[in-house]
Formats: C-alpha cells, structure tokens, sequence
C-alpha cells in the first residue's frame, strides 16, 4: 500500500525507439534500451527496478512495440517484476503511447499518478529520483502536468530547456514559463546563468488532468487511442492494440501535441544524474573511467589511449594512439567516430538504410519467443545458423517451400517433429528435414537447447516460413 503522504504512483515505461545514435550495438531487432550499456541489466530493466517499491509505486504499465514484446516479457522475467504490457501496432511517437498509458490509468481510478518514464533513460542517483517523484505529486494534485527538469551540470546543446515560472502554491514546484528546444553552445550558456532546467521528458500527472488536455489540444489523438483500446484484444500476457483504430492517430510528440500548448504545465527541479544517453559521447559521460578518463567494456587493449570509450563484444579490439575517440565493434559491423562527432552516427545509419545494409537494422543474433537464433555463414544456396531453444519452449509447426534443412545437437534434448514422427534427439544427434515437410523443434528438457541449422536451397531467407501452428501468435 502507498503511504499516507504520497499515493500510489503507476510508473509508465515507454520502450518505443531505435535508438540508432548508439550503432552498432543498438539495432532495430535490439534497441539501446534492451542492452547493457551500463553495469549487468539493461536500461529498461534499471528504469523498472528504479520505481519498484510498492509503498511508493503501483503495477508498472509497459508501452511497447510488436516486434519487442518478447524482450520485454524477457526481461521483465529476468529481474522477477510483473507488469502491464500494451502493444503498439505501430510507431506513432509519444503523444499516441502517452495517451494510451493516461487511459489505462485512468481506468484503475481517474484521480490516479501517472509516472511517465522513456527506458533508456540513465539515473545515477535512483533514491534522489524517487524523491524527486514524490514530491512532485505535491504539483501534480493541483491539476499540473509535472515535468522533471534536470538541474544543468553544463551549458549542453544535446538537451531542450525549461524556464520556471511561478511558484505552486504550498509546494517546491513551479509552473512552466517557457520551454525551449536544444539550443547552440552561446545561448546554452545563458539558460544555465538564468536557472533554467534541462527538460528531461520524464511526466508526472492526474489520469483525469491529462484526458482533458488532450481532449483540448489533441482530440483525434484521444479519440483514436480510445477506439484502439476499445477493440484490443488480450493475446498471451499482451494487450494488443487494434491496428486499424491506432494506425489513425497523428504522429507527433506530447511535447507539441500538449505540453507546449497547455497552462498546466509544471515543473520540478531535480539533480538525480540524469542522461538520456543519446550518444556514445554521453555514454563516455556518465560511466566510470579509469585513470586515462578511458571507458572500456568487453575484450580490448589500449595503449597511449586517453579520454576514449571502447565497447567490443566478441572481438578482441586494439586501440593505439588516439585521444577522444569512440570505437564499437561488434561481430558484424566497427564504428570509429570523434566523440565530440558522436551525435552524427544518426546520418550514418541513415545512409546505411539507403544503400539497404543489412546490418543498419538487424544484428546477426536474432531473438524470438523461443529463444534466439544467429547467422553463422550464408553463400549461394545454403545458410548456416546457431540456434537456442529456452526450456520449455517450441517453435512454430511449419514448413518451407524452397529450402531443406539439418539439424544437429550440441547441447540439451530435442523434441523433433517432422511430418507425422515425433522423436527425441540427444547431443551430436542429427535430423534431415526434407523440403516441403512439416516440422518443429522443441526443448522439454531443463536446460537451453542448442543446435546448428544447415539449410540447402534455393532461397534461404526469413520470408520462406509457412507457419501451420504456434504458441505466440505469430
């Protein structure tokens, strides 16, 4: 139960966005909120476990994408917290999941807090944060829409501003006077000498409050989500919203479609060691250095390296001789980039797409409900791939058109079917799935299952899956 002092705030966690300014390690098929930039959880996972203590905060909602919603019930598991997970059929910025998440509180009671958080947020000082929170529901029960605003550490161009206006009455908050997008360095430099706060996009509001600003400033948003939610269907431990109710919800930020149109604006000073992470440049920023100002995660080697940041994963990485540089290398794809320049990676993933690279969106491990598979090799007519399999778990009964395939066991027990046999196969056993035939893989044992897949034909793509039967409803 929440205290008698503040009442249960219902965290919002929104997991939309790539996240393509930390390429290569954030893909579309894994975003920078789903990987471990800092210490041994995820982004997402922190943001959770930040605002999970019962006396303070309710059952998290989840905003999230159809194509991560497996990760997220992952992780979630992961760290032992359950939550509300709501499926967005497609992106449409943050006014649209906004206004979803004010509507599922809204049912729990109108007078509810909404906590509104992004999950790639980094908070280094989480009991200042909370506090932070619970002081600002003292705003928020006056009918403001309360912003947290950072107290700058440095005139930044990477952040919008906010100017504090006026004191609410009988608390530590204030309205907004201003807000003001991400400035050059001269103007920078002003806001900090004239108290303005960084806008960290992170709200706290009634339910109730929040509808009627919508209503009056966006009301096809508002009108759109509500028929989505009121056609959602329940799928596994989703809520799944329709696609062709949400699909005519504009795309736009809650930033223009309400903030910066409302009077009820308000804001709350807070220095919690916020960073949006937007960079590898601010990443460098908020981690722990060694005695070079160096940050170094994975396999690497530095020498007469300073004030640089190094992130390898399954590749040694050498780095000699440079100063203020980010180098990332992955199994697929290297970024060597100034840190300074760090923000610019955006346009290169950008460039990336357009020349269709594969690796501008998808890693070469690729997770799925079951589990996950890699791409080993690929040629003319054949495709081999790395396969795990949770315990517990199956794939979908399927078939393919154009290509056959081999299975053969390293580690764990497999269930096999293939047409209308159903056997078990142990390590170094193998299986030959002929083309056109029905077929699953399965673990019912108590460890991971892992196989390599040789597939021989024609056409080895994704694509070539005709799916007969499956657990997750794809």
């Amino acid at each position: 139960m929440a205290s008698s002092e503040t009442p249960s705030i219902v965290p919002v966690v929104m997991c939309g966005g790539a996240g393509t300014r930390l390429w290569p390690a954030s893909r579309e098929t894994m975003p920078k909120q789903f990987i471990q930039l800092l210490g041994k959880t995820s982004t997402f996972q922190a943001t959770i476990e930040r605002v999970s203590d019962p006396s303070v905060f309710a059952r998290p909602v989840v905003v999230a994408g159809n194509d991560v919603r497996f990760i997220v019930a992952e992780q979630l598991q992961q760290i032992g917290i359950e939550a509300e997970i709501v499926l967005e059929p497609s992106r449409r910025d943050s006014a649209a999941a906004v206004a979803v998440a004010t509507e599922i509180v809204a049912r729990r009671s109108p007078g509810s807090v909404a906590l509104v958080l992004a999950a790639d947020h980094v908070i280094l000082d989480p009991a200042a944060f909370v506090a932070a929170c619970r002081t600002a529901v003292a705003g928020a029960a006056k009918g403001y829409i309360m912003t947290l605003g950072i107290t700058p550490t440095e005139p930044s161009t990477a952040y919008g501003y906010i100017r504090p206006g006026d004191a609410i009455a009988g608390t530590p908050c204030h309205e907004v006077a201003r807000f003001v997008e991400k400035p050059d360095t001269a103007t920078a430099t002003g806001y900090v000498a004239d108290g303005y706060l960084w806008n960290s996009g992170n709200f706290l509001f009634q339910a109730s409050v929040m509808q009627e600003e919508l209503e009056a400033h966006a009301p096809q948003i508002l009108a759109s989500v509500r028929a989505a939610l009121a056609k959602a269907q329940s799928d596994l431990d989703f809520l799944r919203l329709d696609e062709a109710e949400f699909s005519k919800t504009p795309k736009t930020s809650i930033d223009y479609a309400v903030m910066e149109k409302t009077t009820r604006a308000g804001v709350m000073p807070a220095s919690c060691g916020w960073s949006d992470i937007g960079t590898w440049g601010a990443l460098w920023d908020v981690s722990g250095k060694d005695g070079a100002g160096n940050v170094v995660r994975g396999r690497a080697a530095l020498v007469d390296t300073r004030n640089s940041l190094v992130h390898s994963e399954d590749v040694l990485t050498g780095v000699v001789g440079l100063d203020n540089v980010v180098v990332v290398a992955t199994k697929d794809a290297v970024l060597v980039t100034d840190r300074a320049h760090s923000g610019e990676v955006k346009t290169l993933v950008a460039q990336l797409k357009a020349s269709q690279a594969p690796e501008a969106e998808a890693h070469l491990r690729v997770h799925r409900p079951w589990g996950w598979y890699e791409r080993i090799e690929i040629g003319p007519r054949f495709q081999v791939k790395r396969i795990q399999v949770i315990p517990g778990a199956r794939l979908s009964l399927q078939k393919h058109m154009h290509r056959a395939e081999h299975w053969v066991v390293v580690r764990g027990t497999a269930e096999v079917t293939v047409d209308e046999r159903t056997w078990l196969m142990q390590e170094n056993e193998a299986a030959y799935l002929p083309l056109g035939s029905v077929h699953r893989l399965a673990n019912p044992g108590r460890i991971p299952l892992e196989i390599i897949e040789v597939q021989v034909g024609s056409y080895t793509g994704e694509d070539d899956i005709i799916r007969i039967e499956d657990v997750y409803g794809r």
